[in-house]
């Protein structure tokens, strides 16, 4: 424990919170802020004090339950976040300024929209519980030597800011496929225009042309050599793509012991050979697409495993969201519509928190505009 008091604490390490008692808290459905996620990043060194992601998460407790969960990190460095706050580091060491160490309250390498401070469904009123929980670790940092507090990928945090002016709200774009009902893939098909359904069925035939089938697995049916395989098209794929391999292979082989109901696994074979792979978390109203590889370089397989497969999945499933994760316009004319994302920020320093809050009121408008003119190329006939 880092420090304690009577109703809350600071943990540096949610493997010291009991697992039921945090799931009892988060809940079951989102997999991203379940004990059994945020424990494998830990142990296995993914997310830890060695790579830059020091736990520092909010714990409080009332009677001896756990009243309300805040996962929480103290950041070294901005990577594995992807809300971009480089230029507001760079700004604080040309005035002669540590912008590091930064306390950061998001799911590592994941960048999905959920709850970052999270109430017990006992509490009635969890407005004003989480803006108690902010202001209670705004005071801690106080006392540390932290620059500012950070929350990523929250859904809109228009109200906390309304009780709390001092906090800053950054918006972002994504791309997710909405299920409007469909049937069947066919059924998706038929939505779009001519054009854009022509390409799509045309991408498709990757599978046939290469002589490639795909399997789904889940659950139990993911073994530990599946994993060693998706592991190698993760490398292939950092290596080329990134140049930073965050996660390890024990996570997966921890989240795939653990935590394998909530995971969809992709697997596309050439006769009995494995060659590509892409892994999805799974809740009862979103598929999250994470990551792929491949370890052969085939025209329109990825599209076909990331996009694609999951939208099939989806359909099958009556999931409502598919998430396909950051960034990629590509993603547009595929299905995927662009949707803003949210982030909260406090700025201990008075005169950068000034100055960036001027910048973000611009960068909204920027991103108002952008979300404007990307739905003028949608594919679909018409745009509800």
């Amino acid at each position: 424990m880092v420090s304690k008091s009577d109703k809350f604490f600071f943990s540096d390490s949610i493997i010291s919170i009991n697992q039921d008692e945090w799931n009892d808290c988060v809940g079951l459905d989102h997999p991203f802020t379940r004990h059994e996620f945020l424990s494998a990043l830990e142990t296995s060194k993914s997310a830890d004090s060695t790579t830059g992601w020091k736990p520092f998460h909010y714990i409080e407790r009332k009677k001896g339950k756990i009243l309300a969960v805040c996962p929480l990190y103290i950041k070294t460095h901005s990577y594995g976040e992807y809300i971009f706050d480089h230029a507001w580091a760079d700004a604080y060491n040309r005035h002669g300024l540590n912008y590091y160490p930064k306390l950061q309250s998001a799911i590592p390498f994941t960048p999905v929209t959920g709850e970052r401070i999270i109430i017990h469904d006992s509490v009635k009123d969890k407005l004003m519980k989480k803006n108690e929980i902010i202001n209670n670790i705004i005071t801690e940092i106080k006392k540390l030597n932290i620059s500012s507090l950070h929350f990523n990928f929250l859904h809109n945090p228009s109200m906390l800011k309304k009780e709390n002016p001092k906090l800053m709200i950054r918006q972002g774009i994504q791309f997710h496929w909405k299920n409007n009902n469909y049937e069947s893939f066919d059924d998706f098909l038929k939505t779009l225009s001519s054009r854009k359904r022509k390409v799509i069925r045309k991408e498709r035939l990757c599978l046939a042309n290469n002589d490639l089938n795909v399997k789904m697995l889940t659950g139990t049916d993911i073994k530990n050599f599946h994993w060693d395989f998706f592991y190698k098209c993760y490398l292939n794929t950092t290596g080329r793509k990134w140049g930073s391999t965050y996660l390890t292979k024990d996570f997966f082989y921890k989240i795939g012991k653990n935590f394998s109901d909530k995971v969809l696994l992709f697997v596309a074979f050439k006769n009995d050979t494995m060659i590509a792979s892409a892994i999805n978390f799974i809740s009862k109203t979103h598929l999250y697409g994470r990551l792929w590889g491949s370890l052969f370089d085939i025209p329109y397989l990825h599209f076909e495993l990331c996009y694609y497969q999951a939208i099939d999945f989806a359909i099958k499933n009556k999931i409502q969201i598919v998430e396909a994760g950051a960034q990629g316009e590509h993603k547009l004319q595929r299905g995927y519509m662009p949707e803003k994302t949210w982030s909260l920020h406090w700025i201990k320093d008075q005169q950068f928190s000034e100055a960036i809050n001027q910048y973000l009121d611009q960068e909204r408008d920027i991103i108002g505009k952008q979300k404007e003119n990307l739905e003028q190329f949608s594919p679909f006939k018409n745009l509800d």
